[in-house]
């Protein structure tokens, strides 16, 4: 009987109550970052940040677009590391840069979007080149970005120019950068003209889906980020000194864009993975309870 009255109990619970224990619900509810020395905790899709700031909404080079979702929060590294491309992006012809989410103030799993982002070395950047930098909250939420690959993801579009080609360059150029992710088009268009004295950076530049309207960049764990984790070389040309293009253009155009048919019977599919906005806090590192407690 009381192992029935226990059941029904939880049945009747709240959805609220029961959607509390989700991490995304957590974190999302957090205004600023924690009162701690800045720390990324966990990896890039599994953790939180301790001590994030605030990338300000507007600056001399750069502005902070779609500011309801308050997402313009990054380690000190990153915010320092978007005002100076920013900068460096109006040497090359650019007004100035669209910044779009970079994490949460304390890090950890979203409501919505994206399954990284969680520990503050994360960001966007528009590929839309910027008319004004005077934007205000409301416009910066009603205008778009744009799609510099085609529709078959094989070319990229009449958006994309050298000055994209040179912005991203420069920003896989920065030591502090561990890699970029871009429309696959982007890379073979990049690929198209590379030399060797571009593998250092080119081979930074990821194909993966999702980015054709922005790029993705991700910094490197800052030194003594003992908590941090440090992600492995993906790209297997890099043990050669190549920079992916040769990996890129056989493996998106071939097997990607036109799969090979399948000469054996397929496995049994793999169980569902868990999405970060199914996580609990037992799923990240310890740590993270102390940043959600912190003031």
């Amino acid at each position: 009987m009381l192992r029935a009255l226990l059941c029904a109990a939880l049945l009747a619970m709240p959805a609220a109550a029961q959607a509390e224990k989700l991490a995304n619900k957590l974190f999302g509810g957090k205004e600023e970052g924690s009162a701690q020395p800045a720390m990324p905790i966990g990896s890039y899709a599994k953790g939180c940040a301790a001590g994030l700031v605030e990338l300000p909404e507007t600056g001399p080079s750069w502005q902070a677009m779609r500011l309801s979702r308050h997402r313009n929060w990054g380690h000190p590294d990153m915010v320092a590391f978007l005002i100076d491309l920013s900068q460096q992006a109006q040497k090359i012809g650019w007004k100035g840069l669209y910044i779009g989410d970079i994490s949460q103030p304390r890090g950890g799993p979203m409501m919505s979007g994206h399954a990284s982002h969680q520990i503050g070395l994360d960001a966007d950047i528009w590929q839309l080149m910027p008319k004004s930098l005077t934007l205000t909250r409301s416009q910066r939420e009603e205008i778009s970005s744009v799609a510099v690959r085609s529709a078959d993801q094989k070319s990229v579009t009449s958006y994309w120019s050298k000055k994209h080609h040179l912005l991203l360059k420069t920003a896989a150029s920065d030591p502090r950068v561990d890699r970029i992710f871009v429309a696959a088009a982007v890379k073979i268009e990049m690929c198209k003209s590379a030399t060797p004295d571009d593998t250092k950076w080119l081979q930074k530049i990821r194909p993966i889906e999702g980015h054709d309207t922005h790029f993705h960049v991700r910094l490197k764990c800052p030194k003594g980020a003992k908590l941090c984790e440090t992600q492995t070389p993906s790209v297997s040309e890099l043990s050669k000194g190549g920079n992916g293009c040769d990996e890129t253009l056989t493996w998106w155009v071939t097997d990607y864009l036109n799969p090979p048919k399948p000469t054996k019977k397929p496995k049994d599919p793999a169980p569902r993975k868990r999405h970060p906005r199914e996580y609990t806090m037992a799923d990240l590192p310890n740590q993270c309870k102390d940043v959600l407690a912190s003031p």
